[in-house]
């Protein structure tokens, strides 16, 4: 399978990208072929032109890459961690102009963009594990959980991924070596359960 792998954190020693190595590591241990992106790593510009909202827009190589990547990908797993109970502005920009009509999603017959949109995308799963220093209660009652349903119902279930397996490694900020290497093991398990090895 081909799985393309999104991390989105500033800081190369995070845990998230401990995370993304780690999810990484066991995809092609288990046969998969890995698109990596580290967005921060590779400047990836969040901003969409407005050039470049039209559905036929000419895109820029980097942008046309990532739009083909996500098109044929067979799943995807996306790594950042929770600020302000939203993705970071990269990870924001990134699914502003990859996750297009055309490559992600589509209206169709006399739909003119006023209603759902029929998903576009290969992948049929997507895992998003994030990083968190608010308590699961709180983030529940409080808050509402918003990237629950960011991601599963605002951007993958629009797209067409019904399968979406999200994870939260909580509290970071206080967090031993010892957990943090366990928290390693449930992503590489994670990983493995969701994309097995290719028979």
């Amino acid at each position: 399978m081909r799985i393309l792998l999104i991390l989105a954190h500033p800081d190369p020693n995070s845990l998230n990208h401990a995370i993304a190595a780690a999810a990484r590591r066991t995809l092609e241990e288990n046969g998969h072929e890995v698109l990596f992106h580290d967005l921060h790593a590779e400047r990836f510009d969040s901003l969409l032109p407005a050039g470049e909202i039209p559905r036929r827009a000419t895109l820029p190589d980097d942008v046309a890459r990532h739009c083909e990547e996500a098109a044929l990908a067979d799943g995807l797993v996306i790594v950042h961690p929770n600020w302000w109970g939203m993705p970071p502005a990269v990870l924001a920009g990134w699914v502003d102009r990859v996750m297009r009509p055309g490559t992600a999603y589509e209206f169709v017959g006399e739909d003119g963009g006023e209603g759902v949109p029929v998903g576009l995308l290969k992948a049929d799963r997507a895992i998003v594990f994030n990083t968190s220093n608010t308590e699961a209660n709180r983030e529940d009652t409080v808050f509402g959980d918003p990237l629950e349903r960011i991601w599963k119902d605002c951007v993958f279930g629009l797209c067409g991924i019904q399968h979406v397996t999200r994870h939260v490694f909580r509290i970071v900020c206080t967090s031993t070596p010892e957990e943090r290497r366990a928290w390693l093991d449930d992503a590489a398990r994670i990983v493995a359960e969701t994309f097995p090895p290719e028979a």
